[in-house]
């Protein structure tokens, strides 16, 4: 009787074992989307909860361009110089986080050709993201986790 449970245990932690996890992968007509507009470009994909990310490079700036799961571009992130930021932004940032140091900012485009700008400090050791609309006004800060 013994055996047979040590049979049946072993039996079930290798049936345990040979059970893979599915591996989730950046779908064809992702890529082809992101391909046809940046042909011959390389990317890295990250796999996020609304959909799927693609970091490149673009004129040797940091970019990334953003696609829900159906494959269609939501938004477009480019590095940006820190002096490039609405003045209003920068004012803004000096002003309410006056011994926080930026660590980066972008240019984002959206689907719909909205233009916001995001500029990275760290709140609390954590990195947060301060949001702001064309004009520099803010809108909201996406804190870290």
């Amino acid at each position: 009787m013994k055996n047979l449970i040590l049979f049946a245990a072993a039996a079930i932690s290798t049936v345990g074992c040979a059970q893979t996890k599915e591996k989730k992968e950046v779908p064809k007509f992702v890529k082809e989307a992101f391909q046809k507009e940046y042909p011959n470009t390389k990317v890295n994909w990250d796999i996020e909860t609304d959909g799927f990310e693609a970091e490149f490079t673009m004129n040797g700036k940091d970019a990334s361009a953003n696609y829900d799961k159906k494959g269609h571009k939501v938004a477009t992130e480019i590095e940006i110089k820190e002096n490039e930021l609405p003045a209003k932004a920068s004012t803004y940032i000096a002003m309410t986080y006056p011994n926080k140091k930026i660590k980066e900012t972008a240019k984002i485009t959206d689907d719909k050709n909205i233009i916001t700008f995001e500029a990275e400090i760290s709140i609390d050791g954590k990195n947060s993201d301060l949001i702001f609309d064309a004009s520099g006004r803010f809108v909201k800060i996406l804190k870290g986790e």
